[in-house]
């Protein structure tokens, strides 16, 4: 702002160009535990801590336009995101679009399981679109991804993650653009699917995208959002042939990958990468072979004895 005005112009019209939602995540710090007020007592620390940044922020908000400060115990910024700041359909000046965004966090394709086009930047690929610059990129391949059946009981989210993550590294998505479809798809609940998508660097791809449907709806309306809000991004979505099923029926995709969700077993990650997988029935087994194995990956090269 100091720069901007040059000649003696109005300071206060320097603002960033798109809508800027700042959340002031959780602190890695603990200062208390084990007692029945540390949630409050860490809280307070963390403000007597960090209350010269926390000012600043607080007139960073009341001073710029299009720029919103969430405060610090409002929950992690992924969660807060999906369950209050994402719009699904964006409604300005009288027109409709759908919702995007980009993030300083790599994890910020966790939203897409809630329908909405996101993924994780730099600092100043950031800055540059609050300024209104467009982000460059090479038009990305679309690997489709096939669910059908359904998760047997038991089966958790995270079992799920983990087989996907293990499908996708092998079928090769780095840099690619991901859409779920199939039947498979529309049985999961939104919670799963952004679990789904959250672990989309884990796979290497740029996002990991579930289309809008019956219980994206259903979320949002459990999560607070207006009727208005809910009833736009129905109407919207079914008229541009973006909801449900209808969404993926004429895509041609760059390739596909298919997973039975009736075949995912509980399972666990390791020893050291997502995508090694290790059914929970194997795991003894495989434990004890990664000790002795040689050095890597798979292996800590320990001696037998």
């Amino acid at each position: 702002r100091a720069a901007g005005p040059g000649g003696g112009g109005d300071p206060r019209r320097v603002n960033p160009l798109r809508p800027v939602d700042l959340v002031v995540d959780h602190s890695v710090v603990v200062d208390v535990a084990g007692t029945a007020d540390a949630l409050r007592r860490n809280m307070e620390i963390e403000f007597q801590r960090n209350r010269e940044r926390f000012e600043f922020l607080k007139w960073a908000q009341a001073n710029f336009d299009n720029l919103r400060v969430l405060p610090p115990g409002s929950g992690i910024v992924h969660q807060v995101h999906c369950e209050s700041l994402a719009r699904v359909i964006m409604l300005e000046d009288g027109v409709a679009f759908p919702d995007a965004c980009i993030g300083t966090d790599s994890h910020t394709p966790m939203v897409n399981g809630l329908g909405v086009v996101g993924w994780g930047v730099g600092g100043i690929e950031a800055e540059a679109v609050m300024l209104g610059q467009p982000i460059s990129m090479v038009l990305p391949e679309v690997v489709g991804l096939e669910l059908v059946g359904e998760l047997r009981p038991g089966v958790t989210a995270t079992d799920l993650v983990l087989t996907v993550a293990e499908l996708l590294r092998g079928h090769g998505v780095v840099g690619k653009f991901v859409e779920v479809f199939g039947p498979g798809a529309e049985t999961l609940a939104v919670t799963d699917r952004m679990t789904v998508a959250n672990m989309a660097p884990e796979y290497g791809a740029t996002v990991v995208f579930f289309p809008t449907d019956e219980k994206t709806l259903a979320y949002l309306r459990l999560t607070g959002r207006s009727d208005s809000v809910v009833g736009l991004v129905e109407e919207y979505s079914r008229a541009n042939e973006l909801f449900g099923a209808q969404a993926t029926a004429k895509v041609h995709y760059s390739s596909v990958a298919r997973l039975d969700l009736a075949d995912v077993v509980p399972c666990m990650a390791g020893p050291k990468r997502p995508q090694d997988r290790v059914p929970l029935s194997e795991l003894q087994e495989s434990f004890r072979a990664c000790l002795t194995r040689e050095a890597g990956l798979r292996g800590y090269g320990l001696a037998a004895e």
